[in-house]
């Protein structure tokens, strides 16, 4: 018997198929079995459910959408769009939330419980915890004022975590070779890594990761020079030298809860908060640069920004009978 949801997907999926072979183009197997429509017959209020509570956190928790989006990227960039990111300690799991960017940093966990124990509640063991945090990451930007798109649903949850992998997540000190190797070694290209850097443009930073741009940059004992000066001394008032690195700042400081595109018109004005955003711009002979200036100067940043979720999020995916369907995504 065929995987529930896979029959709604299969009309998609030879009209995808005979598309990418009529371009060219190669299909890997897993992202295309994923298909917008997986939970029309077996959970098809899944949307509304997942928006009510996320909705109800957001009463209580202004960042909770930027926190659910940073979730579905971390966990994405670690061996695929598993739900690998929301297990927990086990004899048999590192735990991936322990790792460095992580730890203290990745929050939402408990808001995804709340909508997984909603989700069983309505269609008991149907919709898998990768899922969760696709849908989750989609109606989070939905809500905060960004694009719309239809996202494919149909992942599997893993049945481990690596905290190795999690070390090596993108950093904000990375400066743009490591950046662009990042992104291309799980087959994200340029413009990508340009659209997906547009999420930081709603949430929050802690200090320690600004500190080094403020006074000690790449080891100069200096600030960065591709810093705004105005800036750098609003940044110095937040995060003062050998003050508390906990401290949050606006990632966007024209519209921290928004999502739109002053994340690029910020970096313009070199003002963008963390090193690995004006790298993007400012490094010398940057490919990215130009695709920057094109985002801060329409909506195209929408339509690439949503091309580049469903791109990120058929990462390594499991489907059929791969992987599992957990009860409870902290394992």
């Amino acid at each position: 018997m065929a995987p529930r949801g896979s029959m709604a997907c299969s009309l998609q999926l030879a009209v995808l198929m005979s598309a990418a072979i009529a371009l060219g183009f190669g299909v890997r197997a897993g992202a295309a079995q994923l298909c917008s429509e997986y939970y029309d017959q077996t959970c098809p209020d899944v949307h509304r459910v997942v928006r009510r509570v996320l909705k109800k956190a957001h009463e209580a928790d202004v960042r909770i959408y930027a926190s659910l989006t940073r979730l579905h990227f971390h966990d994405c960039f670690v061996h695929g769009c598993d739900g690998s990111i929301l297990l927990d300690n086990s004899s048999s799991i590192v735990s991936e939330k322990f790792a460095t960017p992580n730890n203290n940093s990745a929050r939402g966990y408990p808001v995804v419980d709340a909508v997984k124990a909603a989700l069983e509640q309505t269609c008991p063991g149907v919709v898998s915890c990768a899922d969760i945090l696709a849908i989750a990451a989609k109606i989070s930007v939905e809500l905060s004022g960004g694009p719309r798109w239809r996202v494919p649903l149909g992942r599997r949850d893993g049945t481990t975590a690596n905290i190795t992998a999690a070390n090596n997540l993108r950093s904000p000190l990375d400066n743009l070779t490591t950046l662009r190797q990042k992104f291309g070694a799980v087959g994200l290209d340029d413009t990508d890594l340009v659209a997906l850097s547009g999420a930081h443009t709603f949430g929050r930073v802690q200090c320690q990761f600004v500190t080094a741009r403020l006074y000690n940059f790449s080891g100069t004992n200096r600030p960065d020079p591709t810093l705004d000066r105005g800036y750098r001394a609003f940044l110095a008032l937040r995060c003062p030298r050998g003050g508390n690195v906990s401290v949050l700042n606006d990632l966007d400081p024209t519209t921290p809860d928004t999502f739109d595109n002053n994340y690029y018109t910020n970096i313009e004005a070199r003002r963008g908060t963390l090193q690995s955003h004006q790298e993007l711009l400012s490094t010398p002979g940057a490919p990215t640069a130009p695709i920057v200036g094109r985002l801060a100067g329409s909506q195209e940043f929408f339509r690439s920004f949503a091309r580049s979720m469903i791109n990120m999020g058929n990462i390594q995916v499991l489907t059929g009978s791969q992987g599992e369907m957990r009860k409870s995504c902290r394992g």
